[in-house]
């Protein structure tokens, strides 16, 4: 019976003069969600309010699956909209309404009108009045509660239309994306990265991915793991373009001619300076990671200022102060949890150190990558210029 939605928007409403900025950015999210379920809709503000119009037969649990997809949304509202016909015509489809959505009416409820409309011949307290009364006639076993009631009816006078609802379905908050610039994210295969695109996505950044690959010690299956991570994260951020580097080389070079418990951070080091590159090219403002204080060796505090100390961008690292849990909870909720948990090992865990130094220091660290002198210019220049990109929706 539903053949609209009130999309809600929490952070948007307090915006200034650039609001419509924002809510453009969210209509148009919206519709991108929209674009492979079944049916046709119409996305439209009106008013201050956005809605979704369906212009066709469509599946409804799809929609919602859809739209609760979408950053910037926090409740998602079936609506039954209709012409201002007088009130008995209101109270009639009022009740309609109600006997459609609620198949058992041993329900507490309270009618909450607002009018947008102020010259309408009734004011907000005698609609919630003379409604309520309608409705205890039509259902005497329904029941009022001013404070905690099971059905909160919603009923809004707006312009010559309508709207009636009393559901509305959580969204995932945050701010539509790209309306907070670009970052590249350090996708690995783990747990933590595309929680930290997800997380960074959900303020509003456009993502850009960076997989390092090293063949033939991480396998074709190793990579594809990485794809479908990144696919799981496009479902919230929207397109992104994964950037796989072939990383063999340089590491090699590393486990040469580097001390082995400072494989690690100098390995590290490098990652972050090519994936800033590959971030300033496409117009990057920023670095993601998934590290987080003390999870291990690389992610100590000492470790991270030495990974830190090559980035000119800033790093932001939105799982910084979350325990293992924590990730794994938002995972699960995102889906990316059993694709990350495959057994496939990324360049990381390969080259990883028996005795990792967890202290490192970083002249000491800077000084170990002169060794290195000669050779890596040559494979730097061949990692960025061999770089696949592959784009995923």
């Amino acid at each position: 019976m539903y053949k609209a939605f009130l999309i809600k928007y929490g952070e948007i409403g307090v915006k200034g003069k650039n609001r419509f900025i924002f809510e453009d950015a969210l209509v148009r999210q919206i519709k991108f969600s929209l674009k492979d379920v079944e049916g046709e809709f119409d996305v439209r503000r009106a008013d201050g309010r956005i809605y979704v119009n369906a212009l066709s037969d469509y599946d409804y649990d799809e929609v919602i699956e859809s739209l609760t997809r979408v950053f910037g949304i926090v409740g998602i509202c079936p609506v039954v909209q209709i012409e201002d016909n007088g009130f008995d015509d209101l109270a009639n489809q009022v009740i309609n309404y109600l006997d459609k959505a609620y198949k058992n009416k041993n329900l507490t409820f309270k009618v909450n009108a607002r009018r947008t409309r102020k010259n309408y011949p009734m004011n907000s307290m005698e609609i919630n009045m003379e409604l309520g009364g309608r409705i205890l006639d039509a259902f005497p076993e329904m029941k009022v509660d001013v404070h905690k009631p099971e059905v909160l009816l919603q009923v809004e006078i707006r312009g010559d239309v309508i709207n009636i609802y009393s559901i509305e379905v959580p969204g995932p908050g945050g701010m539509p994306i790209g309306t907070a610039g670009k970052a590249m994210l350090l996708l690995s295969g783990g747990i933590d990265s595309p929680v930290a695109g997800y997380m960074v996505a959900k303020r509003g950044v456009q993502i850009e991915a960076t997989y390092f690959h090293a063949p033939p010690y991480t396998s074709e299956r190793a990579k594809q793991k990485v794809v479908d991570l990144a696919r799981i994260v496009s479902k919230y951020s929207g397109p992104i373009t994964l950037n796989v580097v072939n990383f063999t080389d340089i590491q090699m070079a590393i486990y040469e001619k580097c001390p082995h418990d400072e494989l690690t951070i100098i390995m590290r080091r490098y990652m972050m300076k090519i994936a800033e590159d590959l971030g300033k090219a496409s117009g990057c403002q920023g670095l993601v990671t998934g590290e987080s204080i003390g999870q291990v060796a690389s992610q100590t505090m000492a470790s991270l200022y030495c990974t830190n100390e090559v980035c000119t961008m800033p790093v932001f690292r939105p799982v910084i102060g979350f325990d293992k849990q924590e990730i794994i909870d938002i995972s699960e909720k995102i889906g990316s949890y059993e694709t990350s948990i495959q057994p496939f090992e990324d360049c990381c865990t390969i080259f990883v150190a028996k005795h990792p130094v967890t202290k490192p220091n970083l002249n000491v660290i800077k000084q170990h990558e002169t060794n290195l002198d000669g050779v890596i210019e040559e494979l730097y220049k061949t990692a960025i210029e061999t770089t696949e990109k592959i784009v995923i929706e």
